[in-house]
């Protein structure tokens, strides 16, 4: 089966914006054109920071009409998932790492009418997650150890995009292939030739003195 590459999309990091006024800066990402949001969810235990919760998740949806991609870095993130997708998500992330059952978790997301994603840190490799390829709508490649924003990029992680969406071409799989950390045009474009169609950009994004044509270099990848 050929498999039709999905168009690029950017999903701006609210982390990096205002956390004050965080329905402005989900604002400021719409006007640019974009279509997502990426929400990051920290519970201070998986990643050493702490984020916030569905409530705020719920607060921005009533603000926003972006696509939420979600992204839970919990140790338990099996036990979150009802809320997430209750407080308005379109799409809920979960990592491989935490010891749970991982295929109920994904079954789940999808049964709460929301699109299901697996997320690998940087030291996990592409195999752990072969198993479960065929069963999300995507993949999410941490090109930095997740916790904090403003990392720099890893480029062996190239490499790890690369495997993976040649697993999606051979087996005929529509999963999107997202990329987290250390994300600017420069290292975007390199992921693109690695196979990434979806890119959170936070820091280089919200500090951009040309957020609209950041967004517009993405779409054109």
């Amino acid at each position: 089966m050929t498999v039709v590459p999905h168009p690029p999309i950017l999903a701006p990091s609210i982390l990096a914006g205002d956390h004050a006024n965080l329905a402005q800066s989900a604002r400021l990402a719409a006007d640019t054109g974009v279509s997502w949001i990426h929400l990051d969810i920290m519970d201070g235990h998986f990643v050493p920071n702490l984020t916030f919760g569905p409530q705020t998740v719920a607060a921005l949806r009533r603000q926003s009409s972006l696509f939420f991609d979600t992204h839970l870095m919990l140790d338990e993130p099996q036990k979150y998932v009802e809320a997430f997708a209750k407080a308005g998500s379109d799409l809920i992330s979960v990592h491989i790492e935490p010891a749970f059952d991982h295929g109920a978790a994904l079954t789940r997301i999808r049964a709460l009418g929301c699109q299901n994603g697996i997320v690998l840190n940087p030291d996990t490799p592409a195999e752990s997650v072969r198993h479960l390829l065929p069963i999300v709508d995507l993949v999410l490649v941490m090109t930095v150890q997740p916790g904090f924003g403003g990392q720099a990029f890893r480029p062996a992680m190239l490499d790890k995009l690369s495997i993976l969406d040649a697993w999606r071409k051979r087996d005929g799989l529509a999963f999107r292939l997202e990329v987290d950390g250390g994300i600017d045009l420069a290292t975007g474009a390199a992921c693109r030739q690695a196979g990434a169609d979806t890119f959170v950009a936070g820091t280089s994004f919200f500090n951009s003195t040309d957020r609209s044509g950041f967004a517009r270099t993405v779409a054109s990848w």
